[in-house]
């Protein structure tokens, strides 16, 4: 059966397993304090071109969206967010356990807009509500969907003008910077926002994502709050590990690339054979719908999310990875042709 889930099915990339198994007997200090850790950190340094942004690694997505958040605001600060953002749908509830309230807006394409920023601010005017502190984006969005940099750069301005921090979500970051249409580099994310992480669960590590903050004023006292929140490996060499493989030598980008790529040829594919998709990504995430009794054959052979299901039509997600072949490919096209 071939997979289309997820983009984090596979255990880790060959290059990724070789170095942890080369220094697997190797003893080091833990809780990211390691040599390790340390490269890792000096190769991320050199790609954001900032020396100075701190650089912690957690074990993943949620843990380091509410060690993020809780650490930057103060308990009656908010953060706004998109309805579909990860940490208001996929995170059962684990930024309003740190005790912060999160203010949602429509969005426009899983993008939130300079202008419903600016509405919730005005809206939060005195103190019987929240205040609204942090502004969170993910990028690539939860329906694949990327930011250009004149966008990221107007809604930086705009939180720098009402003084709110920006924190980037980059559980997808790969895919995004590597996407046809994109226009950002790593440098650019960091230069734009106060404080982002760079995926490795979902691009190739065995685990693990790296929080880059940027804002000197969030430094303080994190890795106290990263233990509080239970985000500190005690091996925190295995991540150091996988991050100094990832940009030794611009892995990272490449199984971001292959995942776009993969994604491209399967949307070609679709779009071949005419079906509709439920949003327009650039990355490795497709999201398209089809018939309820075409999608239950489907799922005799492929493994994928039903996104939204309807009484007649599904929607459903389909996710390529660093590690899927051209043939899964080209076999679930011809499968879904010959059901159509």
């Amino acid at each position: 059966m071939h997979s289309f889930r997820n983009d984090y099915s596979e255990l880790a990339h060959p290059e990724i397993l070789k170095l942890i198994n080369q220094f697997s007997d190797e003893q080091n200090i833990g809780y990211g304090l390691d040599k390790h850790s340390e490269r890792a950190r000096n190769l991320i340094h050199r790609e954001i071109n900032n020396n100075d942004a701190d650089i912690h690694f957690l074990v993943g997505g949620t843990n380091c969206n509410k060690t993020a958040i809780a650490h930057s605001l103060k308990p009656y600060e908010a953060v706004i967010s998109v309805k579909s953002g990860h940490i208001n749908v996929h995170e059962a509830g684990a930024i309003e356990a740190s005790g912060h309230k999160i203010l949602t807006v429509p969005g426009e394409g899983g993008k939130i807009t300079v202008e419903e920023i600016e509405y919730v601010y005005a809206q939060h005017r005195d103190e019987h509500m929240v205040v609204p502190r942090m502004v969170y984006i993910s990028n690539s969005t939860e329906i694949g969907t990327i930011y250009k940099k004149a966008e990221l750069k107007a809604i930086y301005e705009k939180c720098q003008e009402l003084g709110l921090y920006l924190f980037i979500d980059g559980a997808r970051l790969g895919v995004a910077l590597t996407a046809e249409e994109n226009d950002l580099t790593l440098a650019d994310v960091a230069r734009l926002s106060d404080l982002f992480y760079i995926g490795g669960t979902k691009n190739g590590a065995m685990l693990g994502e790296a929080l880059v903050i940027v804002n000197p004023a969030i430094k303080k006292n994190l890795r106290n709050t990263l233990k509080q929140n239970g985000g500190m490996l005690a091996k925190g060499y295995l991540i150091g590990l996988q991050f100094e493989a990832l940009f030794a030598d611009d892995l990272f980008f490449k199984l971001a690339a292959h995942a776009n790529k993969m994604a491209l040829a399967l949307k070609a594919g679709l779009k071949r054979l005419n079906v509709e998709f439920a949003y327009d990504s650039p990355t490795n995430q497709q999201f398209i719908v089809l018939e309820n009794r075409i999608v239950q054959k489907l799922l005799e052979k492929y493994d994928f999310e039903i996104w939204e299901e309807g009484k007649e039509k599904t929607t459903i997600r389909l996710v390529t990875s660093w590690a899927t072949k051209q043939e899964a490919v080209a076999d679930f096209i011809n499968d879904l042709e010959k059901l159509i």
